[in-house]
């Protein structure tokens, strides 16, 4: 499997990686071991977590998924992967982790004790890339940055980044690193997919002149890009379905921003490109996250292994531009199928 860089870092990844949240909830722990040694077998070295999977959070499974990495790893040579996970930070209403009292802060004490948790739970030490799972934009980013500098210094982390981050929370805090001299963020982590495609316009120009490297995750826009949510229908066990049954405002608001008419007519149309080229959506789907100049790894998911060899059979395709054309154009016809995430609320 091809590799690239990590932003301006030593780093060098997978173009595909693989990501836990389905780990400890939608995937016991003997089927996620299945996960995670298919992966590596077919040449995934990238593994990517967070302290408050799996998702949906409760507070009886945080941090279980990072202990189920942490007992997988234990037979593997450590320096033959790429480890990474998260702390939740602020969370926007998303999640409050019930291990702490009210909300949390991306400041340096609740950074150096969640590492060092992350740490026991993964069973290794040191954590290759560590991110911050949503940004804290009302904390001061040079305290953020002096914290996770700090222990990059100390060798407990070898690079860190953000996640869910807007333009301006990272050129701000790129400008915070280059002004107090600190280490800085190498990749951002967001949604990014054939559904919700606001990556392409200003957050790439940041990653392409400033060297950070885009994660994309939900490259199958939650499981949208499957085709299985078509027609009204919502599978026994699919992510969106056990949204639902949750009966949680916030995760019936989610179902609605990925599954709705318009996002339901790109998948269509997709479908349309990926059946006349003979690729079935995943791969499509996942091949096209993955050629993007500014994206150093698609993260995939699974529940299941026999979800990943659709998902893995994107490792090594390139799709040609008259392909890429014809995705394009379906940007142009749906522009913005999925609504806004609450990010600018930040």
């Amino acid at each position: 499997m091809r590799q690239r860089r990590l932003g301006r870092s030593g780093l060098v990844v997978s173009e595909i990686c693989l990501g836990t949240m389905t780990f400890g909830d939608q995937a016991d722990e003997s089927m996620s071991f299945r996960i995670m040694d298919e992966a590596y077998d077919k040449g995934v070295n990238f593994f990517d977590a967070a302290e408050m999977y799996p998702v949906p959070p409760r507070a009886e499974t945080v941090g279980l998924t990072e202990t189920i990495v942490g007992r997988w790893l234990k037979d593997k040579p450590r320096e033959s992967l790429i480890l990474a996970t998260k702390i939740t930070g602020a969370g926007h209403g998303w999640f409050v982790p019930p291990v702490r009292h009210g909300m949390t802060s991306l400041d340096r004490h609740q950074i150096v004790r969640q590492v060092e948790a992350s740490l026991r739970r993964l069973q290794t030490d040191y954590i290759d890339l560590y991110q911050t799972h949503w940004p804290d934009h009302g904390m001061r980013h040079e305290e953020t940055l002096s914290a996770l500098s700090d222990l990059k210094r100390d060798g407990k982390i070898r690079v860190f980044g953000t996640s869910n981050d807007t333009c301006w929370g990272v050129m701000k805090g790129l400008w915070a690193s280059e002004r107090h001299q600190l280490d800085r963020m190498e990749t951002v982590q967001n949604n990014f997919s054939l559904i919700n495609r606001r990556c392409e316009s200003e957050l790439a120009q940041v990653c392409r002149q400033e060297k950070v490297s885009l994660l994309p995750y939900s490259p199958l826009g939650g499981g949208v890009l499957t085709g299985k949510y078509q027609d009204g229908q919502f599978p026994e066990g699919a992510r969106f379905a056990i949204y639902l049954s949750l009966g949680r405002e916030r995760q019936k608001k989610m179902v609605q921003r990925f599954i709705n008419d318009r996002t339901l007519a790109v998948v269509a149309r997709v479908k349309d490109v990926a059946d006349s080229i003979g690729l079935n959506l995943v791969t499509l789907a996942t091949a096209w996250s993955k050629q993007h100049e500014f994206v150093a790894s698609t993260i995939i998911g699974a529940s299941h292994v026999d979800q990943l060899d659709q998902s893995l059979a994107a490792a090594d395709l390139d799709l040609d531009a008259e392909t890429m054309d014809r995705l394009g154009s379906i940007e142009d016809e749906i522009p913005n199928a999925m609504p806004e995430d609450g990010l600018r609320r930040l």
